[in-house]
């Protein structure tokens, strides 16, 4: 007998229960990896950090880290204020006691020649020269002269003090003295009488548009003992307290 050859159909039975199973798995997973696939999206997007979230606690170390520097550059920005006041406040501190040291230097220049600190019994001598303007009326200015005579010497000695300006008067050079500075024509001069030093104060005019250049000082001493010096009018306007006598032989 020939052997029976498997039926080329097989006729089974439709097993629904089972068609849906199988359909809600496969529905599941898609599901689960679509959302695996969103996830990773995410974390990728939010980079490092949104890979390994840090703990609440240590979030808050770092807040609380964060404030403490903040604070700490507060402080150095207030510091480097203070600091900035500190330096202006030395700066004009040093700039007083520059200028208090000038004075000193002067005045010690003044007194060393008052007493002869080099045994020397010098005559009369022109220590400065000043000029001020009077307020309230033009091109009248004060003046004042410091005389001197070594303290060593110790004679009484009387004279007078003569002053001229030279400067430019429209387009020549001229000297002013006398009548010309607004003083009579018989003036002898502003008298002085000391035994050390005195300082000696008049006013004289200039005509309008002249220009001052140079103050020339004569001080003339009874039995022939006289200085004379010439000044710049830039110095002798000067406020400060340098000397600005500068002695002609």
């Amino acid at each position: 007998m020939a052997p029976r050859q498997p039926p080329r159909f097989v006729v089974r039975t439709h097993d629904a229960a089972r068609e849906r199973r199988m359909k809600l798995l496969l529905g599941a997973g898609w599901a689960a990896s679509v959302a695996a696939a969103a996830a990773l999206a995410w974390a990728f997007s939010a980079g490092p950090s949104g890979l390994a979230r840090a703990p609440a606690g240590h979030a808050t170390q770092l807040r609380a880290e964060n404030d403490e520097l903040r604070q700490q550059v507060a402080n150095l920005q207030r510091a480097g204020q203070v600091a900035d006041v500190a330096t202006k406040e030395l700066k004009r501190n040093l700039s007083e006691r520059d200028e208090e040291i000038s004075g000193l230097r002067t005045d010690l220049a003044f007194y060393a020649r008052l007493v002869g600190g080099g045994g020397q019994r010098d005559g009369l001598k022109i220590q400065a020269a000043r000029v001020s303007t009077v307020p309230g009326t033009p091109n009248a200015w004060n003046l004042v002269v410091t005389l001197t005579q070594n303290a060593r010497r110790g004679d009484l000695v009387k004279g007078s003090v003569k002053v001229a300006v030279e400067g430019i008067e429209g387009d020549k050079v001229a000297t002013l003295e006398g009548a010309a500075l607004g003083q009579s024509d018989t003036s002898k001069g502003v008298p002085f009488a000391f035994k050390y030093f005195q300082q000696v104060q008049g006013s004289f005019t200039v005509p309008a548009g002249f220009k001052p250049t140079r103050l020339r000082v004569v001080a003339g001493a009874d039995g022939g003992d006289s200085a004379t010096s010439t000044v710049a009018w830039a110095d002798a306007a000067r406020t400060d307290e340098v000397a600005n006598v500068q002695q002609q032989p």
